[in-house]
């Protein structure tokens, strides 16, 4: 069965990694979503993409003396001040308000959507008795050895969360595999293909899954690691053309920035409108 995975959420109908992105996800369908772990400057475990605050929050009114404006930069008191939502409904960055495909009650509730913590992430998707995908995002040089590994996985521990619904990725191959040594319970998979042009670098196939960049892959490859008990998903794919052919290759999961087409594809109905 392939995996609909909800990339930053169900982020063409909700401002990307907030929970409002995470809840449309789910009752789009969505068998998990993903989101991103990166670090405030007072070492509070966020959810966020972006190194810089500018392309989805306000904080250049806020905040217009702080230029460039890093993440790294506010503490977790000043990132919850933000609003993250608002830039969503001004950008419609997926063109899906426009389509109208968006509530006006949906769009009424993104304004002033927050940043939230890993904990509110996990307590979310434990709530929801659902699955999440965090993203380990590489450190900035302002946080070098900074212990994000100990962090995630006492938080973990601390929320007493069900490591069957959790899987950690990251392009970081080191901290998946530390990952492994101290937790051999938790599902690691490998980021490959942050380059949009260098040919995907499979390693040594160390790990049981590895997420794919979907321009740079010959879908042909995916039966013949199936064949070697390697797994492949694929990010992130947003034509139906492109997730049937994916499906038909055998990929064993989909990153999709909509999560409702790709539930139309499987057959998988909503329990509830997305917006």
């Amino acid at each position: 069965m392939v995996l609909n995975i909800a990339h930053r959420g169900a982020r063409s109908l909700a401002p990307e990694n907030t929970l409002a992105a995470a809840r449309t996800a789910l009752n789009c369908g969505a068998d998990m979503w993903e989101t991103d772990l990166v670090i405030s400057s007072d070492e509070a475990l966020v959810l966020f993409h972006d190194d810089t605050l500018v392309r989805t929050t306000n904080v250049k009114t806020v905040h217009p003396d702080r230029a460039p404006w890093k993440l790294v930069d506010f503490s977790l008191s000043e990132l919850q001040k933000l609003d993250c939502g608002s830039w969503f409904l001004k950008s419609d960055p997926f063109g899906q308000i426009r389509a109208g495909r968006v509530s006006k009650e949906a769009q009424a509730s993104f304004r002033g959507a927050r940043i939230p913590t890993l904990e509110e992430g996990l307590l979310f998707t434990q709530a929801a008795n659902w699955r999440i995908n965090i993203e380990l995002k590489q450190l900035p040089v302002e946080l070098k050895g900074f212990p994000v590994v100990e962090r995630v996985l006492a938080m973990i521990d601390k929320l007493q969360f069900d490591c069957n619904h959790l899987v950690v990725s990251s392009f970081n191959h080191a901290w998946l595999k530390k990952i492994q040594s101290l937790r051999p319970d938790i599902n690691v998979q490998a980021l490959i293909g942050s380059s949009k042009i260098k040919p995907l670098d499979w390693g040594e196939l160390e790990f049981k899954t590895y997420n794919a960049r979907h321009t740079l892959l010959d879908h042909r490859i995916i039966g013949k690691l199936a064949e070697k008990g390697v797994a492949v998903n694929l990010w992130s794919v947003n034509e139906e053309k492109d997730m049937q052919r994916f499906i038909d290759a055998g990929a064993a999961g989909i990153f999709t920035d909509f999560p409702q087409r790709l539930a139309r594809i499987l057959g998988r109905f909503m329990v509830a409108s997305p917006t």
